[in-house]
């Protein structure tokens, strides 16, 4: 009863971050992995995560298909913290940003929602602008949380993938 207890106390003082997970450059499954390793260890527990699923790449060209996958953690870091430590984590995975573009990544996480705060600075801004607009966002973000709605739009998320005009398959990956 007391590990309960302290479980339950530990996740109210706790804020809820959804990210967003994906790769393009092989092995994917193992970059998604190491990802999922490394923000236990720096960012907060995993308290949800989705299915893994496969997507033709949004706004750019490349034979080689997305691995997508959004996670729900509970974590007592700042949001600017967990910023930065998701780009600790991209650039120890090997994660090449080229600036202006769209291109292949090994690794690329996105904050979808931190709480339900409206965060807009230069280097943040959640909830994640297009994540409305991107159906590899929006399946398995209704996956792990389909009733949750979002703090600008005022609409959850079986709404927005009704609304949405991106049509790309989204497929779950099995391993």
């Amino acid at each position: 009863m007391l590990i309960l207890y302290f479980t339950i106390f530990a996740m109210a003082d706790s804020n809820v971050v959804y990210l967003l997970l994906g790769s393009n450059i092989e092995p994917r499954l193992k970059y998604i992995d190491e990802t999922i390793l490394n923000i236990e260890s720096n960012i907060g527990d995993i308290i949800k995560r989705s299915k893994l699923y496969s997507s033709k790449p949004l706004g750019f060209v490349s034979s080689q298909l997305f691995l997508n996958q959004v996670i729900v953690v509970a974590t007592t870091l700042s949001d600017i913290d967990v910023l930065n430590k998701c780009l600790e984590i991209e650039s120890k995975l090997g994660r090449e940003r080229v600036k202006g573009c769209y291109s292949s990544r090994t690794i690329d996480i996105d904050i979808l929602y931190y709480n339900k705060d409206i965060i807009e600075m230069a280097q943040l801004e959640v909830p994640h602008p297009r994540l409305h607009e991107r159906m590899f966002t929006l399946v398995p973000l209704t996956e792990v949380s389909p009733d949750f709605v979002h703090p600008v739009l005022n609409k959850d998320h079986i709404t927005l993938i009704e609304q949405c005009s991106d049509r790309s398959k989204i497929s779950i990956f099995n391993r």
